[in-house]
């Protein structure tokens, strides 16, 4: 059975010794993200900040292992691939409840709205105030009524108003588009304290007709259970700790920024969206949700890497069958280096499979194929048939005029985001096709060679 709730979670990372809870008075402005840092850099727990100078406890680095990833997927490294792609060819529509659920055990509306009685950091010194950065935002294609989830940073900027960040080809930023061109007023609601899949989940790189909610239900083996919304035409996890519903006005701008963003630097102010809070539901004593973003590798990362992996590979896979796995590193900000595993069918194939990758929607700066001899997650390996089965005058490629990553500081704040081109390299790193080639020289069988003096303690092996 899938967790039922963030609850359930924070109780598996407890029975798993993957959750502290901090009892000591904590400043969310000047200690929350040094204290996420070094657990994140130590490979830690999660935190309960629980002494933060508000109501309610702050619970931050839920995702920031891969232990943690496998462990919200009740998965282990042998089965978590063949799980997610079994779960996003397998939707499962959601299920609409009707009457009192948790994630409305509280309703707060029109005074009793204020941001300030939760807990939100200022993470990095520079950011431009506190920001809610481990909300998924729910929202609809205007026209069709397709459901989206997806992760987007908010500033706040007033008790009952915040400003955000929505990159034009995000589907979020497509839906503010639309409404603008149909002029209705966006509404959206902000989701913080779920099931661990549903944060999964808004990573999943899928067409823009694709239902999230029946997106997550595969995932999670189980229908996502939903309420509406009490003052916006909108569903939501029915469980979710917290709950902010919104209307964005197009029409109003207001600086937004700096944030130290995934890709390790800060992304300068400028003026954003302003969206007005309607309502903020939640339930009974909730936990808030935080996450650091910065440079790699921190929870934002450790997030994306298994749903980009899975999401990119199935779609290469339908065009090239032999391509085995799919590699984005959180060192490259997952999504700004990708590393295929294939074995090429014809001359050219592994140049073919890189441009495809190159036109996903991560947006890839460096894309690198190799064969499947290669540990695709091991840089020494990759770095290895790099540096000896690459003939740069043939294997290396420069694609330019591609669409600038998101947020690549490389490119420039001159244009605006929607203008930004950037190139991207590509590298065959496979062996040449048809050629004879130099034999490996590795030493066969030493995996599974039984050598009972390296277990030993060193003072005893050498006796």
């Amino acid at each position: 059975m899938p967790y039922q709730d963030f609850r359930q979670f924070l109780d598996a990372l407890r029975r798993e010794g993957d959750l502290i809870e901090v009892t000591r008075p904590v400043d969310l402005k000047y200690e929350v993200g040094k204290a996420l840092k070094q657990s994140y850099v130590h490979d830690g727990p999660a935190i309960i900040f629980k002494n933060n100078g508000t109501e309610f406890p702050l619970a931050a680095g839920l995702y920031s292992t891969r232990s943690k990833a496998l462990l919200a997927f009740e998965a282990d490294e042998d089965t978590i691939f063949a799980k997610v792609l079994h779960g996003l060819d397998n939707p499962m529509p959601p299920l609409l409840l009707n009457g009192a659920t948790p994630c409305q055990e509280v309703i707060l509306t029109g005074a009793d709205i204020d941001l300030s009685r939760f807990p939100i950091p200022t993470y990095s010194p520079k950011d431009g105030g506190p920001y809610i950065t481990a909300g998924i935002v729910v929202s609809k294609d205007p026209a069709t009524g397709m459901a989206d989830v997806g992760h987007y940073r908010f500033q706040i900027t007033g008790k009952n108003t915040m400003s955000f960040l929505a990159q034009p080809f995000h589907r979020f930023g497509k839906n503010l588009a639309k409404c603008r061109e149909l002029k209705r007023k966006p509404q959206a609601a902000i989701v913080l304290g779920t099931d661990p899949i549903l944060a999964y989940t808004a990573q999943v790189q899928s067409p823009d007709a694709t239902d999230d909610w029946q997106v997550a239900g595969g995932l999670r083996g189980a229908p996502v259970e939903l309420v509406r919304c009490k003052t916006i035409d909108l569903e939501v996890p029915a469980t979710a700790e917290v709950v902010i519903e919104f209307e964005v006005d197009l029409g109003e701008t207001v600086m937004e920024g700096p944030l130290g963003e995934y890709t390790g630097y800060y992304t300068p102010a400028s003026p954003k969206p302003v969206a007005h809070i309607t309502a903020i539901t939640h339930r009974k004593n909730p936990y808030f949700q935080g996450l650091l973003t910065g440079k790699p590798v921190t929870e934002n990362h450790i997030l994306k890497e298994i749903p980009f992996e899975a999401s990119v590979w199935r779609t290469l896979k339908a065009q090239f069958p032999t391509v085995e796995r799919v590699a984005i590193p959180p060192s490259g900000g997952v999504s700004f280096y990708v590393v295929i595993a294939m074995r090429p069918r014809f001359a050219g194939e592994a140049r073919q499979a890189i441009l495809a990758a190159m036109a996903s929607n991560i947006r890839p700066k460096w894309v690198i194929a190799v064969e499947p001899d290669i540990d695709i997650y091991n840089p020494d390996e990759v770095e290895w048939a790099m540096s000896f089965r690459v003939r740069p005058e043939h294997d290396v490629f420069v694609v330019p005029s591609t669409p600038a990553g998101p947020l690549d500081p490389s490119v420039g704040e001159g244009a605006a985001l929607a203008a930004r081109t950037s190139s991207a390299v590509g590298i065959d790193a496979t062996r040449p096709f048809g050629e004879t080639f130099a034999d490996v020289a590795d030493v066969p069988g030493w995996q599974s060679y039984n050598f009972p003096e390296l277990r030993r303690p060193r003072d005893q092996a050498g006796r």
